[in-house]
């Protein structure tokens, strides 16, 4: 997502024009703008250009009083220091729990935005930490500022408390340069939702992306890489692109191409920044309804994922011990709890046993142990009543918002019958994947697959070559699920 040379060269020779200053206005200098970009600076901006949403000069020099260093705008909302002395000494509250979620501020930082308009955006984000309950057992919050370049002003839990993100909020300094909500984006995705930066895992994943006018960079790809990583991106636009301004957005449409779902519950279009502050109250809503947080399911959490093992006598005791490694490998790749991913696993011959349910096992090691202590059965190969079976004994129990996988390791043809159980299945959308080894049938393994069979089923020469092909089955796994459609 890099800037062309080009482009840079030309934002600092063109701009649009700029309102003339009003009579009792002072300008300050102004730095070069990117193409197109608003330009206007520090006291160009008038009461009567933030209430109707144009860029009007002022029309009355006495209204410069309600913008002078300590008026309510400015100043309202951070906590004075005699008051923070004794706020200190009451008990620091756990956060609220019904509004549990990791929270990511991408602030526009960019020279565009201007010094008042970039203070504006301080106080509308304190606003925003002052309505939150912020705690381990509430939400938590952190702001990544973007201009040029995107940098964390502070992480998840560097702050823990309301009253201390609205001190570090203030103390925040503007970075300057263009507006690149993109490469911000894809910074977020990499980096700031990690466990070590704080992630919980359990918590939804929100990024609010604060835009002055548009961004200088395309925000379509790195968005769609932040959904599939399970963050919802919310978009704030102040003061979008006027109709002569449109011929100058890099990327047309981008609020709609950047959020998980163009139902208007991701986008928020606000006329002037003077009306920023009425947006926090309808934003929150929709942050901590996290039953409509969409984008928080991913290929990772979001699955039912029964396994159906060969355990007749062709496999033998060591490579059956092969098999279940390739089990554990898989299986090991998604988040496991009540509530992301479940596993359950059924071993058959003529016979099928339910080694362990969905409902069994809600974590990661408990699961690998359950896998481990799966004992070899030996006998002959019904593949066909197995399928049968881990519908009924398996899937019948999966929970109805979950995607439904089967993963089938066979090592040989079957002795019933598999095409009626696999239509069976497909029918009930379980998607069927179908790995055979050795001496297993090619044509059967195409019939067990869901279509199309070249994606889900898979032939591997020896047991001992299984393990090469976890990556590509979670790859196909991950890519049927991110090609579904999200609007």
């Amino acid at each position: 997502m890099q800037v062309t040379g080009a482009t840079a060269t030309e934002a600092t020779a063109t701009s649009l024009p700029k309102p003339s200053p009003s009579a009792g206005s002072t300008t300050s200098s102004l730095r070069p703008q990117p193409v197109g970009h608003r330009s206007w600076e520090l006291d160009l901006w008038s009461t009567s250009s933030y209430a109707s949403g144009h860029h009007s000069s002022r029309a009355n020099p006495g209204e410069m009083d309600l913008w002078q260093p300590g008026s309510v705008l400015l100043d309202a909302g951070f906590v004075p220091k005699e008051e923070l002395s004794t706020q200190s000494l009451e008990p620091v509250s756990q956060g609220d729990p019904n509004c549990k979620v990791d929270l990511s501020f991408l602030m526009d930082g960019s020279s565009s935005i201007g010094k008042r308009r970039f203070r504006i955006q301080k106080q509308f984000l304190a606003d925003v930490a002052q309505a939150l309950d912020i705690g381990p057992g509430g939400p938590l919050m952190g702001i990544v500022q973007y201009g040029d370049n995107p940098a964390a002003q502070f992480n998840l839990r560097t702050h823990m408390n309301s009253r201390d993100l609205k001190t570090a909020i203030e103390k925040i300094t503007q970075r300057g340069g263009l507006s690149n909500a993109g490469r911000a984006i894809s910074y977020v995705t990499k980096n700031f939702f990690s466990k070590a930066n704080g992630n919980r895992g359990a918590a939804p994943n929100v990024a609010v992306v604060i835009v002055d006018g548009w961004p200088t960079d395309k925000v379509e790809e790195a968005s769609r890489f932040a959904r599939e990583s399970g963050i919802n991106i919310f978009f704030i636009t102040v003061e979008g692109a006027t109709e002569n301004e449109k011929q100058y957005v890099t990327e047309p449409n981008f609020s709609n191409k950047a959020v998980c779902r163009m139902n208007g519950f991701y986008s928020l279009n606000v006329q002037s920044w003077f009306s920023l502050h009425k947006t926090v109250q309808p934003l929150l809503k929709r942050i901590c309804d996290t039953d409509r947080l969409a984008c928080s399911k991913t290929c990772w959490n979001s699955a039912d994922i029964g396994f159906v093992i060969d355990g007749s006598s062709s496999v033998g005791t060591s490579n059956f011990r092969t098999v279940l490694q390739f089990v554990a490998n898989i299986s090991k790749e998604f988040e496991i709890s009540e509530t992301d991913t479940r596993i359950g696993a059924v071993q058959y011959t003529y016979e099928q046993r339910l080694e362990f349910g969905f409902e069994d096992h809600s974590s990661k090691a408990d699961i690998l142990n359950a896998i481990k202590r799966v004992g070899y059965w030996s006998g002959g190969t019904s593949t066909g009543a197995a399928i049968n079976y881990a519908l009924e004994q398996l899937f019948k129990k999966s929970k109805p918002n979950k995607r439904k996988l089967m993963i089938l390791i066979t090592d040989g043809r079957s002795y019933d019958d598999v095409r009626i159980p696999a239509m069976v299945a497909h029918h009930k959308g379980v998607i069927t994947y179908a790995i055979g080894v050795a001496w297993a049938a090619q044509d059967e393994l195409e019939v067990i697959a869901t279509h199309p069979a070249n994606h889900h089923s898979f032939f591997v020469d020896e047991f001992d070559n299984l393990h090469k092909f976890v990556p590509k089955v979670i790859q196909n796994i991950c890519t049927e699920f991110n090609s579904q459609p999200r609007n």
